[in-house]
């Protein structure tokens, strides 16, 4: 095929990605993980020039139904990066994963759409996962996201010459997450602009020897995840944009808790040694009056997704 020639209509994937949530707590804009919540996309080829969305459940509301779609943009912006033309499209789009919660909801619809655009050019083109890596970096803007939606576990996640670059991680099977999720949302871009450019290099030293230690934590020794996560980068700077969140988080850390904020916030996640220690936490912010007072948080019990995301071809039959 070349870029004269559009798919023929009637190709059908389907594609699940994961719920992400990265820094960590001192890992900023390096680690991520990947959690068992997921978004499915359900993607057509149509003739070109068509195009059809359907959005149901998280920010069904809110999103476009056109081509600014970000699913849409990131089918569209793989086609391009081979040189193909891209057939019209009938998308049904499943979310599940909260918005604006610092789940990782952009990093899962970027994601998404390179996954279905490699669903749709199979047999023609294919993406390896470092090219899959490369333009979700370019469309997100941080490879710490997309990496673990991509690929799942637990990814450390930087860029060298050669572009964004990513190591996939087991995680041992006693870390338990939680995460508490807000009705309200948090802008990305604000909390990044609350942030100085500049840190003391104590903070950094401090930084690096929590992040060393975190990936010692995640992978052998979750007893030690408390100290590994603590933070002195970015947390308490974006503290006074979302007062509850640090609230939550400061309430559960003197309890013993691996608290921090999940991405950008304002979801707070809990990785817990073990489903009992998780059990308790979730009780502690439940019966806490002075945080039920502020908002209602939903408690998420989840496991690490090790798979990341998955597309697969349509078949009659298929569920």
């Amino acid at each position: 095929m070349n870029a004269a020639v559009v798919p023929a209509p009637g190709r059908r994937v389907l594609v699940r990605v994961p719920a992400t949530s990265a820094n960590l707590g001192p890992g900023f804009d390096t680690l991520g993980l990947a959690l068992s919540v997921y978004d499915e996309l359900d993607v057509t080829a149509l003739p070109e020039g068509q195009l059809e969305i359907e959005v149901e459940g998280a920010g069904a509301a809110d999103v476009p139904r056109d081509a600014s779609h970000l699913v849409v943009r990131s089918i569209a912006y793989a086609y391009e990066s081979v040189g193909r033309r891209m057939p019209g499209l009938r998308l049904h789009a499943r979310n599940v994963i909260p918005h604006g919660r610092g789940l990782g909801s952009s990093g899962a619809a970027v994601v998404s759409g390179l996954l279905a655009a490699k669903g749709l050019l199979e047999g023609d083109v294919e993406f390896g996962p470092d090219a899959l890596l490369r333009l979700a970096t370019e469309l997100e803007g941080h490879p710490d996201n997309v990496a673990p939606a991509l690929f799942g576990g637990l990814t450390i996640a930087w860029v060298d010459e050669d572009g964004p670059q990513h190591k996939k991680l087991l995680v041992h099977r006693g870390v338990s997450p939680l995460v508490f999720v807000p009705e309200f949302t948090m802008s990305t871009a604000l909390a990044r602009s609350l942030q100085p450019m500049q840190v003391p290099r104590e903070d950094a030293v401090f930084n690096v020897s929590r992040s060393a230690l975190l990936i010692a934590a995640l992978t052998q020794s979750p007893e030690l995840l408390q100290a590994a996560t603590e933070d002195k980068l970015h947390q308490n700077y974006r503290a006074s944009a979302m007062p509850e969140t640090d609230k939550l988080v400061r309430t559960l850390r003197a309890e013993g808790f691996a608290a921090v904020v999940s991405g950008a916030g304002p979801s707070v996640l809990v990785l817990a040694d073990g489903p009992g220690r998780r059990l308790e936490a979730a009780a502690l912010a439940a019966s806490s009056t002075n945080l039920a007072a502020d908002t209602p948080w939903e408690a998420l019990m989840l496991a690490v997704d090790f798979k990341g995301g998955t597309v697969r071809e349509y078949a009659e039959g298929s569920t």
